[in-house]
């Protein structure tokens, strides 16, 4: 089987992905997510595919228009993810001042006023003042434009060519299509030190929408925050919790937060069911997947990276269990042409014995393939 894909080596800059990137990937993908006829137990497909905020996070400064085509984090971002063949949706939680769970990724909420530019913190606001921003869902009505700012301190009016109302956790699981399931973060401030009984609030706040609206979809909650991943496991057992970590791309005062060991740690001791990593840890310390599979953890990534189908299919062949990826379309194609192509190929791997199909070997890959693999990890390096 011939790869089409282009060499990371070769993209100028990780947000611009090229349109006709693409790769066919080696796995059998099922529809499954999580098991909810056991407690709290994940029933993971060979590879699963996560639609990050959505179809995709907006990246204003990008001059890649597929970064700014759909306000993410909205109803319409979730719909138009789950058009496509995908697990599972990611998003971003948190609460209001008055206890309403909504959906927002940053901190604070930014517009200008006066020509000066005004941040008001998510969860200092009422339900009410968050919907006010953005654009409404009433006719007529007009909300205060909202803007975002960049790591590098640049403010960017928040424009896309499909814009949408800011909506609640609520909303989410009244108008998001049934089949794709939500994986909810739950989003803290990493420079705010919670106390347990601000985090137990905020989460039972959570719970509380999730248990009156889930319906039997499919949920898995995860966090960066070390203390809100073992609490939700200690507030419940129903759905899988994962804890999310750069792996050591950046450096926190909390230890737990700073290495996969770290993570493996603290998932083993609170009885986490995974891990979420940023896929360049994962690249840079590759034993540790491994270590995460011998652990009974499942192991998914995030990151700019997981937007080039190779490093999918990377890591697809090192036992990683999914990806959550921004272009939603690419990706999505690129596993469903996995699943066509090696159909052939797969028959061939089973005999029939009782009436039962029987696995008699591994997928077998070109020279010119593998050779392609063993490649990639140093390229990806050098980009990093």
């Amino acid at each position: 089987m011939a790869l089409k894909a282009v060499h990371v080596c070769d993209v100028p800059n990780l947000d611009q992905v090229p349109e006709n990137a693409a790769l066919a990937l080696c796995s059998t993908r099922f529809r499954a997510g999580v098991n909810d006829d056991k407690i709290c137990e994940c029933n993971i497909p060979k590879f699963l595919v996560v639609g990050h905020r959505g179809n995709g996070m907006n990246m204003l400064q990008s001059p890649d228009p597929r970064m700014k085509s759909i306000k993410e984090n909205s109803i319409l971002s979730f719909n138009e993810a789950a058009k496509f063949s995908i697990d599972f949706i990611e998003f971003d939680v948190q609460v209001t001042k008055d206890d309403y769970p909504v959906i927002y990724h940053d901190n604070f909420v930014l517009h200008e006023e006066k020509g000066v530019i005004v941040e008001n913190r998510v969860t200092e606001l009422a339900l009410a003042e968050f919907l006010s921003y953005g654009p409404q869902k009433h006719p007529g009505s007009e909300g205060k434009p909202l803007y975002r700012k960049t790591k590098d301190g640049r403010f960017f009016e928040w424009k896309v060519e499909k814009d949408a109302p800011l909506c609640t956790l609520e909303e989410a699981f009244h108008n998001v299509d049934q089949s794709v399931g939500f994986n909810v973060e739950l989003k803290f401030d990493d420079f705010i030190v919670y106390k347990e009984e601000e985090l137990s609030r905020i989460l039972k706040a959570i719970l509380k929408v999730v248990f009156e609206n889930a319906k039997g979809r499919q949920i898995l909650f995860s966090s960066f925050q070390p203390d809100a991943a073992r609490l939700i496991r200690k507030l419940q057992s129903t759905y899988p919790v994962y804890f999310l970590t750069n792996g050591g791309s950046e450096i926190y005062t909390d230890i737990r937060r700073n290495s996969l060991e770290e993570a493996i740690k603290l998932s083993l001791e609170n009885g986490l069911q995974g891990i979420v990593s940023e896929v360049k840890a994962v690249f840079r310390n590759p034993g540790a997947v491994g270590r995460i599979k011998e652990s009974k953890l499942s192991l998914m990534t995030y990151g700019q990276l997981n937007n080039v189908p190779e490093v999918a299919y990377m890591q697809h062949l090192m036992g990683v269990e999914g990806v959550i990826v921004d272009l939603v379309k690419e990706i999505s194609e690129s596993v469903s042409d996995l699943t066509h192509a090696k159909e052939g190929e797969e028959k061939s791997m089973y005999g029939e014995e009782d009436g039962k199909k029987e696995v008699k070997a591994k997928p077998q890959f070109s020279k010119d393939e593998l050779s392609f693999l063993l490649k990639l990890i140093p390229e990806l390096m050098i980009q990093a």
